[in-house]
């Protein structure tokens, strides 16, 4: 099954078509140092087929590319990219904050 990934950025969100049909998405909000990836969901007639994992894939390599970070308040993200370790450079980190006395 060919699922076809698109970034749709006036909406803020990946998009996975199998054929004509919207079989699921990823919604982002992007800044300038990371993409914060909010919410996935797949239609129930295509889970189980890979296409929540051929959206963090797509999605996941393109904020790479972008030399951006992630912050994956999605379950699913969160737990995908626990499962690839492939992707765990791209996880953004707070910076210390500076205790005062």
């Amino acid at each position: 099954m060919d699922v076809e990934i698109t970034k749709v950025p006036e909406a803020g969100r990946y998009e996975a078509h199998i054929g004509e049909e919207l079989a699921g998405f990823a919604e982002y909000t992007q800044t300038d140092r990371l993409v914060v990836f909010t919410h996935t969901e797949v239609e129930g007639a295509f889970e189980g087929k890979g296409v929540g994992s051929a959206l963090a894939r797509r999605s996941l390599n393109d904020v790479r590319g972008q030399g951006l970070h992630v912050l994956p308040l999605c379950p699913f993200y969160k737990a995908y990219i626990g499962r690839h370790p492939e992707y765990q450079d791209l996880l953004y980190h707070a910076p210390e904050s500076e205790v005062r006395d």
